[in-house]
């Protein structure tokens, strides 16, 4: 029985999966069973930023597991790698934002995010954007996509609000002194690339200030370089202040690792037993974020970000021009770019006939698919994305003549 044979029937399945199974990378770029190289602009639904089998990641993996993987009592004893990890973070932190916890995933983040809030303010309700993307954990689920999307899990968690994305009038009738936060990605990615007009989170900001609720911004798909700035909120002309921020994905370079980081005046309301978990801050996964984070700010990828991402930009602008009768629209951010098809099927359609050219991309809800290669990706390979994606758009064309 083969590979794909095997998790088809004994492992649990809930997407759609392309048939085909991968089983070494180097950079942008993955081999499949068979051999045949692809062009990877997925980095793992954004998490390889480095790209696959990084140097600095592969030996800092090395050497911190011939050393400790986990701490005796976990997060009851102290880690040099953590502190470390601690120290290089903090000052790249966004506004006030000051103390960081540590945990496995971006979901795990917000979950703790949300939890801590309502915590804090003492309220319950929470305000999220409709097309949004916080997670899969049932208190996540609950400020994800829309009102319908925790309907098919019980109990349904009450007290939650979903207002249009880039609507602040809508936010601005729903907030209340009974609203315990507003969570907001900065720019949505599960939602399509969604980029908001310049003075959305600043005014987002300032409501929250207004009625007393807290500023979640989710940067779990934004942060650490993806849309050439370190953190998306760093796009804002009015500097930004969150109460609390999530990271995920980028931080680890392909490890399952997030953290959140809150402002000296949320922490001060934080007790102890208030949060925790047995791989949190765990000396191996610090010592490669370590790694990951240095590897980010040495080689200027954000900066790399910026300027490859308005090739991209481009590219795809001109093959919206030049197959109009398929693409809606474009938009991207950085390394962070979106086809929006006029059929919701031709994004499936479109992901499988990019993997018979040997280009991996993200299809999402909508009719979309998403660009997303690693921050470090070649110019060259770019241009190559480009013309396997053109191949793929003529390939549906023809089909639909």
């Amino acid at each position: 029985m083969n590979t794909i044979e095997t998790e088809d029937s004994l492992g649990l399945t809930f997407c759609d999966r392309l048939p085909l199974a991968f089983t070494h990378g180097n950079g942008s770029w993955v081999w499949d069973e068979a051999g045949r190289a692809y062009l990877d602009f997925t980095s793992g639904w954004g998490v390889t930023c480095l790209g696959h089998a990084h140097p600095a990641m592969v030996a800092a993996i090395t050497a911190q597991s011939a050393r400790l993987l986990q701490n005796p009592n976990g997060g009851y004893a102290y880690s040099p790698e953590r502190a470390a990890l601690l120290r290089l973070l903090q000052p790249l932190l966004p506004g006030t934002l000051q103390h960081l916890y540590f945990c496995n995933s971006g979901a795990e983040a917000n979950d703790a995010a949300l939890k801590l809030a309502r915590k804090v303010t003492g309220r319950h309700k929470v305000i999220s954007t409709l097309g949004g993307f916080h997670g899969r954990s049932l208190n996540t689920l609950s400020v994800t996509r829309g009102p319908d999307n925790g309907e098919r899990f019980l109990p349904r968690l009450d007290g939650v609000r979903f207002v249009p994305y880039a609507d602040i009038e809508a936010l601005a009738n729903t907030i209340d002194a009974d609203t315990a936060a507003v969570i907001v990605e900065p720019v949505q990615g599960e939602g399509g690339i969604r980029i908001p007009p310049p003075g959305y989170l600043a005014a987002v900001q300032q409501l929250c200030r207004q009625h007393g609720a807290l500023l979640i911004v989710d940067e779990v798909q934004t942060g650490f370089g993806r849309t050439g700035k370190l953190f998306a909120v760093e796009h804002s002309t009015t500097p930004l202040q969150p109460d609390l921020m999530t990271f995920g994905k980028g931080i680890g370079g392909g490890l399952p690792f997030a953290a959140f980081a809150v402002t000296a005046k949320v922490n001060a309301k934080l007790a102890k037993d208030d949060h925790g978990g047995t791989y949190c801050g765990n000396p191996f996964c610090c010592a490669v974020s370590h790694a990951v984070i240095s590897t980010l700010l040495a080689q200027e990828a954000p900066q790399q970000a910026a300027r490859k991402g308005v090739t991209l930009l481009a590219g795809l602008q001109a093959l919206q021009g030049r197959y109009p009768q398929l693409i809606r629209a474009v938009r991207g951010i950085g390394l962070m770019n979106a086809v929006e098809f006029h059929e919701a099927a031709l994004a499936r359609r479109c992901t499988l006939a990019c993997a018979e050219q040997g280009l991996l991309v993200v299809p999402t809800r909508g009719g979309i698919i998403r660009l997303l290669p690693d921050l470090l990706v070649a110019e060259h390979d770019i241009a190559l994305a480009l013309a396997k994606l053109e191949a793929a758009l003529k390939t549906l064309a023809s089909e639909d003549e």
